[in-house]
């Protein structure tokens, strides 16, 4: 049995993937700020720590799922909350860095957290593959540093990759927050509606990281969003027509900004249109490749 070592495996991906990995025979270990309140999130069949110390010298740990991080789209970003951004994601893998560095065998395999804010904001038409350079804005600075840091593990000898992550779609999550007002024929677009939205189904995100997590060949940045992004007032119909209800009252991007900020700003205005040309040219495929059949499953089965 392979031992993997998951951080941020009490979040919204991390429950679904431990659950797979542990129904696949896994030896799951999940390192936790508060254990007592994981367990309550988690399946039994997995071992919970709070502190890197507690794992025995001589255990060999296969792999790595780096996936911790306090999540952005929640409200203004403060000065604090940008420095909670940090330490949650570089501070976590520079952890996870000096932890590996005094045992005698590295992690075969580390895969981390990254998101599809390192190509940067602007809206244009232009397709984003792993290729894509990046505007310099926080977003791309906050995720080029939690690179830099994983890619510490690749001296030891660690095949390491960078899930560039975009919206990702289930009952939890951006989605979860949309829906109320959706539910009562409140939402729309926003600004211009222009904007790319690039998503991924959560079932086709935890199959992607398995992908990643057993295929050699699959190293460095990986974009985890499905292969047909939308605008911004695609996505927006397409859920309230998925509900049933209209899409009538969209948010001006004064509003939007006055609400939200720079966060408003970098996320919810402004969007790359990102495919994931990695995994699909080496054979990955999608369950759920297209935004309607997406938000028909999560929103009638999951």
């Amino acid at each position: 049995m392979s031992t993997i070592l998951i951080t941020g495996g009490s979040g919204f991906i991390g429950r679904h993937l431990c659950r797979r990995l542990c129904a696949e025979g896994w030896k799951v270990i999940v390192l936790t700020r508060n254990a007592r309140a994981a367990k309550t999130r988690l399946v039994d069949s997995l071992t919970l720590i709070e502190n890197l110390d507690e794992l025995p010298q001589d255990l060999i740990i296969d792999a790595v799922i780096n996936l911790a991080g306090e999540p952005l789209g929640e409200g203004r970003w403060t000065t604090a909350k940008k420095a909670l951004f940090y330490t949650s994601r570089i501070g976590t893998t520079e952890q996870l860095h000096q932890f590996f560095v005094g045992r005698a065998q590295p992690p075969k395999v580390l895969i981390t957290g990254s998101a599809i804010g390192f190509y940067g904001a602007g809206n244009s038409d232009t397709i984003i593959d792993e290729t894509a350079g990046s505007d310099d804005n926080f977003s791309y600075q906050l995720c080029s540093q939690w690179e830099q840091s994983a890619a510490k593990f690749e001296s030891m000898g660690s095949r390491v990759v960078y899930l560039r992550t975009g919206i990702v779609l289930g009952q939890e999550g951006a989605l979860a927050k949309m829906l109320p007002a959706f539910k009562c024929a409140l939402g729309g677009s926003m600004g211009n509606g222009r904007q790319w939205m690039s998503w991924i189904h959560i079932d086709d995100m935890v199959a992607l990281i398995l992908y990643c997590l057993g295929n050699n060949g699959i190293t460095g940045a990986v974009n985890a969003t499905a292969p047909n992004p939308v605008q911004n007032n695609e996505f927006a119909s397409t859920l309230a027509a998925t509900l049933r209800r209209p899409a009538l009252i969209p948010m001006p991007s004064f509003v939007v900004k006055l609400l939200f900020g720079q966060m408003g700003d970098e996320l919810l205005l402004q969007g790359k249109k990102v495919i994931p040309r990695k995994v699909q040219d080496s054979g990955f495929n999608f369950q759920y490749p297209f935004l309607k059949s997406a938000l028909i499953d999560v929103l009638t089965t999951k």
